[in-house]
């Protein structure tokens, strides 16, 4: 049985990388790239896929390896990218998680509008990883009881 790892989406620059990496204890540089990037717990789906939605497709299916996805706005520049009910398209719980939470916090109530919008539910997670504010109450939502069996 292959290992389900957590999916995380999200518009260009709201901070799915560096939320990867956190949740795959990676301390390196950051690596940008167009490509889909399978790691050690996490599925990086580049923010292209969710800003053209013919790229819909892709997001879905690979979403069939995913444990969760975590849907990704962000607090410093909340907009709409996501389109109505798009949380509705996935077999596996859906999260939302709030970044970047140091920044503008007067935001922060649009930013559940949209996630309700896309159709995700609460409760919602806010993370700020510059001071890794909320990175380990997400960690122990999604890993507290994970088993793993093998890659």
């Amino acid at each position: 049985m292959r290992k389900k790892r957590v999916m995380v989406i999200g518009p260009t620059n709201c901070g799915k990388t560096t939320l990867v990496n956190a949740l795959n204890d990676y301390d390196g540089p950051l690596r940008k790239t167009q490509d889909i990037i399978y790691g050690k717990n996490t599925i990086d789906v580049p923010g292209s896929y969710i800003e053209n939605t013919w790229m819909y497709k892709h997001i879905i299916a690979a979403a069939q390896d995913a444990s969760h996805v975590l849907v990704l706005v962000d607090q410093s520049r909340c907009v709409s990218k996501y389109p109505p009910g798009f949380a509705k398209s996935f077999r596996c719980p859906v999260i939302g998680v709030i970044t970047k939470t140091d920044l503008m916090p007067e935001n922060e109530e649009l930013c559940i509008k949209e996630l309700k919008r896309i159709g995700v539910q609460p409760p919602y997670y806010t993370v700020s990883l510059t001071n890794r504010e909320g990175a380990e109450a997400l960690k122990e939502r999604l890993f507290a009881n994970q088993e793993v069996k093998g890659d």
